[in-house]
């Protein structure tokens, strides 16, 4: 059997949020390290630690779309030039606290999408990610598309979502994969149902304190950093009421460390203001990328910072577009205006 064969056979936890592929990065950083020190072969299907990234639950698919898609993302040995279209634009820590506030503000004036328990929440997102080998640079690969049905039954569920990818650099595309996990999941972090989110406080310093108490650290990254993507991914991959959503953007502003970055590019390539997180002892650095005008979420980008590991300047490796949220009744189904497209 060859190693392509191998990965596609073999099965893995499944850890990503729509737009995130980090989870992974983190694991196969420290599987590549393991096997720099052990000698240990690369054909080793990796492990997901413990720690459960953005907010997902633990699933089970097939290796091509979930390690194997990390595999590709992640680059140990890059050349220190991030790509032309990701140039990380220079950065000012001035107006992050107030910019989250706008962006507060504008999300309490959204609409309110009702959402019932047998329905799913639909997000449909454009994604490009590294498709570089282990010991190259990194390579951005062409933009494809990913679906998502989250389900939104409060239950334990072993399946809490179904997941489809398409386009040139999309692996296993067109097939509608389960998001499970071998132990049922409660509506909470992992396995966010618009019940749950309506039910979180939303006053932030209330709910920053909550997030602090469940976020889980992975080596090296700070526990603010880890509330920071748990908010990200939340904000990017649910639909939940305007108080609660403002909420998390408040929440947000309270982190030390936030700042704004005046113009970034999500993958469809709208440019938009980006807030970020800088942790110093950790390897990755995110955006989230806001519209100038409305300050509606546009998407994320993600930057790969450890100087340990031979890199000499960020480097991007990966950014996603949000391109549409709903809500529908059954997976696979998409909503009516992505379906009149």
């Amino acid at each position: 059997m060859s190693e392509a064969e191998e990965l596609l056979a073999t099965p893995a936890e499944w850890d990503l949020p729509p737009e995130r592929h980090r989870h992974f990065k983190d694991v196969l950083m420290q599987q590549i390290d393991q096997d720099q020190s052990q000698d240990l072969s690369l054909r080793t299907p990796v492990r997901p630690a413990a720690r459960r990234r953005f907010a997902r639950p633990a699933v089970l698919v097939p290796l091509a779309s979930a390690a194997l898609a990390g595999a590709l993302l992640v680059t140990v040995s890059v050349d220190g030039r991030a790509p032309a279209a990701g140039t990380t634009p220079s950065a000012t820590a001035a107006g992050a606290s107030v910019t989250l506030n706008r962006i507060a503000t504008a999300a309490m004036a959204s609409d309110t999408i009702r959402v019932r328990d047998d329905q799913f929440v639909y997000v449909r997102t454009l994604e490009r990610s590294n498709r570089g080998d282990f010991s190259g640079p990194v390579r951005l690969g062409a933009p494809h598309t990913e679906e998502r049905w989250t389900a939104q039954d409060p239950a334990p569920l072993h399946v809490t979502g179904w997941i489809r990818a398409g386009g040139k650099d999309a692996m296993m595309p067109d097939q509608m994969l389960p998001v499970e996990s071998p132990d049922a999941v409660p509506a909470g972090l992992h396995h966010p149902t618009y019940r749950w989110l309506a039910s979180l406080p939303t006053d932030p310093d209330a709910l920053l304190r909550r997030l602090h108490k469940e976020a889980r650290p992975v080596e090296g990254e700070s526990r603010d950093q880890a509330v920071f993507s748990l908010i990200g991914n939340l904000v990017s991959g649910a639909v939940m009421p305007p108080a609660n959503a403002a909420a998390f953007y408040r929440a947000a502003a309270r982190l030390p460390g936030v700042r704004e970055i005046p113009d970034a590019v999500d993958a469809a390539g709208r440019h938009g203001i980006a807030i970020t997180l800088d942790d110093t002892g950790f390897a990755t650095r995110d955006e989230w990328i806001f519209d100038k005008e409305t300050l509606a979420l546009l998407g994320s980008r993600y930057y790969l910072t450890d100087p340990g590991r031979g890199i000499t300047k960020e480097t991007l490796f990966g950014s996603s577009a949000v391109m549409e949220t709903g809500v529908v009744d059954a997976k696979g189904e998409v909503p009516a205006r992505a379906a009149s497209r």
